[in-house]
Formats: structure tokens, C-alpha cells, sequence
């Protein structure tokens, strides 16, 4: 490249180009352009805004907390127990009420457990024996209730026998009810009260009705009528899972609560309500199956006149119930900012204060332009034909430069 060459593509470097525009007369292409406009005016107006809600400004950093309290009482009389009043200090765990809790529905117990020897449940595979050498001193019984103590006890004359163990004994041998020892929790009540808040926009709200009547938690319950009486039937809420109460009760089971608040800020506050939806989340299909149920053991200790200690062991079945909440919050932020509040004035100067610079540079680069000789001005003037056609704009006059071409077919 000789070195016209290198002078000529470094002065095309400096170069500033326009663009020229082309005024088609064709009603065909003029008709495509138009529903091409009005196509993408109804996709932003229509999806973009209507739909989707692009204008707003979104908060998932839902802020929550959860507090639950069970109410209700039972009367049963059993074998092991006596006659027995439970009230919600004996059948929920734990006692203070959280976002997960336990309601006992269905207990084997086993009274009078003192520490020591006896056999190993026959239903425990690895207590299983011939003789004294299956049962190693010292070795704990895997899922069992002790460790061995080297001796095979068997009945009678019988080849086969169970590990004898030390530990709390008589180890617990009773299979699970038939019936759920406590059926009429079915009519005990839950309290669960949520608080909410969206920290971007400083909003909070709860799912209680903002009353002074104070016997409105005492005499209400949740409904589609009552969606801020948060008092829950704990029969309702297994039947919203599409399962039977006393059915679950026998062998326990897992429901999931859930409370999500979608809320669109625009509107009031009191457009923003909580939705409930109920969901049983253990294997309710495999009545068989090992993974079926819920079940946990707890004892009580006491001490004899002796001072010898004792217990009463518990495997307790019930129904755990899991309160899950999530939302999000909506608001249309940038246009309330810009031209609503008081100092609206202030956030679209630092908006746009970008912009404004740029608008300097212009009112600088017009200055510097007037400075230039009339000479050079003249001479830099492209050939025009006014004919006094000139459009005012903002007070100036904006003369045609180039001339429109028509196309004509």
C-alpha cells in the first residue's frame, strides 16, 4: 500500500456519516411496514406489560416467620396407660410451636423398663442364635436394644433361640395398633400465624385479621370465606390432601402446609392475601411399604421408692405437619420514582445525569462552531434551495438539506 494509500484510509477514519432516507410511495410495502408496528406494539403492550409485568421491579427475598399452637383434649383408658387425660403438653412435639410439629395419633408403650439382662426380640435377625458362640460378649445387637452378654437363650427344647442382652428390659415387643389410640384428634385445632415481609419495599403484613374483637381466634375457622382466621381443623387439612384422617392416624403420615404470597404492590395492601395449599408428602400409596408412616420413640423416667430408676418407653405414630412459606412482591418502582413522589426531581437528575453531560458537550461543540470565521462558514455551507419552505422547530429554523427521492413504480 503506496502512500496516497495509507493517507486516504486515514482520513476516511475521521469521517462522519449520515444516513439518507428513501420515501417508498407503494401501498403493499407501506401496509407490511405498518403491521410489522402495530405486531410489536401489541407484543410489548399486550405480553411485555399486560402479561409478564416487565414494569415492575420484583422482591423474591421474602422474609417469614411461623408460629403454631395445637389445642384440644382426649380421654382414653388402655391397659398399660389406665385411664388417661391428654391435653397438648402430652401429645405435641415439640411443645413450642415452630414452622414443623408432631401430633401424636397412635402409641406402643412399654412400661416398667429397668436396666438389665433379658433376650433380644426375635424380630431383631442379627440376635439370632444356636448357641453361646453366636452371642460374642461385649457386641452390641445391630438394630437391636442392647449388647450381648455370650449367652443363647432358647425355649424349651428348641434349637433356636435370641442373644441375651443387657439392657432396658422387657425390650419392646408389641406390634402397632390397629386402631389410632387417639382418633379424636381429628377434631383438635392448629393456630398458625405468619408474618411477612418484603425488605426492598419495606412491606410487611400478616395472615390475621387486623381486629380488636377478641374472641374472633376463639370462635372462628379457616375457610374461603374466613382466608384471616388462621385456626385450622386438623381433620380438614388431611381431608384437603385427599386422605382419611383416622386411616393416616394408625401409622402416621407427613403433610405440607403451604402459605405463598403473591402480591402485586401496585394495588392496596389488602389485595395482598394469602393462598393455602395442602399436600400429604410421605409415600401415601404404599400402605406397605417400610417407607410409609411417621414414627419416633420418647420415654418417661422415674425413680422407685428404691431409688432404683425406671421408664415407661413411647413409639409414638402421628401426623407431622410442615408449614412451608414463599412469595414475591411486585411494584412499579421506576416511573413512581421519576414523576410521583415529593423528590422525584432528584432521582431523574441522577437518572439522568449522563445524558445531561452529553447534552453539554453539544452546547460546548455549538459555541466552538461560532467561533469559526463567516468565510469558512459560508464555505462549508452545502448548495441549498430554500424557497422559504424552511420547518420551525423549538424556535429555530430547520432548513431541508437533502431532498427527498422518489420512488415510483
Amino acid at each position: 500500500m503506496g502512500q496516497a494509500g495509507c493517507k486516504g484510509l486515514y482520513q476516511s477514519l475521521l469521517d462522519y456519516k449520515t444516513e439518507k432516507y428513501v420515501i417508498a410511495k407503494n401501498k403493499k410495502v407501506g401496509l407490511l411496514y405498518r403491521l410489522l408496528q402495530v405486531s410489536i406494539l401489541t407484543y410489548l403492550v399486550v405480553w411485555v406489560f399486560l402479561v409478564k409485568k416487565c414494569y415492575q421491579d420484583t422482591d423474591t427475598s421474602l422474609q417469614s416467620s411461623i408460629i403454631t399452637k395445637v389445642k384440644g383434649v382426649t380421654f382414653t383408658n388402655t391397659s398399660e396407660l389406665g385411664e388417661r387425660l391428654w391435653d397438648v403438653v402430652d401429645y405435641v412435639v415439640p411443645p413450642q410451636g415452630e414452622n414443623v410439629f408432631f401430633v401424636v395419633t397412635n402409641l406402643v408403650v412399654t412400661p416398667n423398663q429397668r436396666q438389665d439382662t433379658c433376650a433380644e426380640s426375635e424380630r431383631i435377625p442379627d440376635a439370632l442364635c444356636h448357641e453361646d458362640s453366636d452371642c460374642p460378649p461385649g457386641k452390641p445387637v445391630v438394630a437391636g436394644n442392647g449388647v450381648r452378654s455370650g449367652r443363647c437363650l432358647r425355649a424349651g427344647s428348641a434349637q433356636k433361640g435370641t442373644c441375651e442382652i443387657f439392657a432396658w428390659c422387657p425390650v419392646e415387643t408389641k406390634s402397632r395398633p390397629v386402631k389410632p389410640l387417639l382418633g379424636e384428634a381429628e377434631d383438635f385445632t392448629v393456630y398458625i400465624k405468619n408474618f411477612i415481609r418484603f425488605p426492598k419495599f419495606n412491606f410487611s403484613k400478616t395472615n390475621v385479621l387486623d381486629t380488636r374483637d377478641k374472641t374472633f381466634l376463639k370462635s372462628c375457622k379457616f375457610g374461603p370465606k374466613n382466608p384471616y382466621c388462621p385456626i385450622f381443623r386438623l381433620g380438614s387439612v388431611v381431608s384437603w390432601t385427599g386422605s382419611n384422617f383416622r386411616e393416616m392416624a394408625v401409622q402416621g403420615g407427613v403433610i405440607g402446609i403451604q402459605i405463598e404470597w403473591d402480591c402485586d404492590l401496585d394495588r392496596p395492601p389488602s389485595e395482598c392475601n394469602p393462598r393455602y395449599y395442602f399436600n400429604r408428602l410421605d409415600n401415601r400409596f404404599s400402605e406397605n411399604s417400610i417407607s410409609s408412616g411417621y414414627n419416633f420413640r420418647f420415654a418417661k423416667y422415674y425413680r422407685d421408692a428404691a431409688g432404683v430408676e425406671f421408664r415407661t418407653l413411647f413409639k409414638a405414630y402421628g401426623i407431622r405437619f410442615d408449614v412451608m412459606v414463599n412469595g414475591k412482591g411486585s411494584f412499579f418502582c421506576d416511573l413512581v420514582l421519576i414523576y410521583f413522589i415529593k423528590k422525584s426531581n432528584f432521582y431523574r437528575d441522577k437518572k439522568y445525569e449522563e445524558v445531561r453531560d452529553l447534552e453539554g458537550l453539544a452546547q460546548m461543540a455549538e459555541s466552538s462552531r461560532q467561533r469559526v470565521a463567516p468565510e469558512q462558514q459560508l464555505a462549508e455551507q452545502p448548495e441549498v434551495q430554500d424557497g422559504g419552505s424552511g420547518q420551525k422547530e423549538n424556535g429555530c429554523v430547520c432548513r431541508q438539506l437533502l431532498q427527498p427521492t422518489r420512488i415510483t413504480r
